[in-house]
């Protein structure tokens, strides 16, 4: 699933059960596919622009930059093209989809955390989103240290949710949710 164009709404997120360890064996595996078909596009590349425009034995080393250069391009395009609805791909691109989800949500902390002492509902449904997706994310990156210093915020706000009888599993973050804080 390709991120939303400019100006377009991006899609709802909806966090997903992973095992950690066999997503951090996908995402090495789908990052070795990405750094092997690099390695082998700026090679060729390399090599072809010196073969065509450079001079025996004369410094070519803007063609091999050169090379190196449209390499990196046309990896970029590769992996957010065709690659990016590969299978072996979905670990990778899952991941990146939660960092930028939490992304989106650490832009506009200030806000929700004000909104969340006034119990805005939005806010609330967002701050437990970014609790369980903070979570998650730290589990896949094995971060356990980095959890441990939220395990009493996140418990303090779930108390909190219950008590204003808001349910507590917010495994989807709605984008308009976002909006609705950067304008209030």
């Amino acid at each position: 699933m390709m991120p939303a164009p400019s100006g377009e709404m991006p899609r709802m997120f909806e966090l997903k059960p992973c095992d950690p360890v066999t997503f951090r064996q996908q995402t090495r595996r789908s990052t070795l596919i990405v750094a092997v078909v690099f390695l082998a596009l700026a090679m060729l590349l390399s090599s072809l622009a010196v073969m065509l425009f450079g001079e025996p034995g004369g410094d070519n080393l803007r063609f091999n930059v050169g090379g190196v250069f449209a390499g990196v391009l046309i990896t970029l395009a590769l992996v957010r093209g065709p690659f990016w609805t590969q299978p072996w791909m979905a670990a990778a691109v899952y991941g990146w989809q939660l960092k930028r989800s939490l992304m989106s949500i650490t832009n506009v902390m200030h806000k929700v955390t004000e909104r969340v002492q006034t119990n805005d509902p939005i806010a609330i449904k967002v701050l437990r989103f970014y609790h369980l997706g903070l979570t998650q994310m730290h589990a896949l990156d094995a971060n356990s240290s980095a959890q441990a210093q939220l395990v009493g915020e996140i418990e303090a706000h779930e108390s909190r949710m219950q008590a204003l009888g808001i349910d507590t599993e917010q495994n989807r973050l709605d984008p308009s949710w976002i909006e609705v804080l950067k304008s209030g």
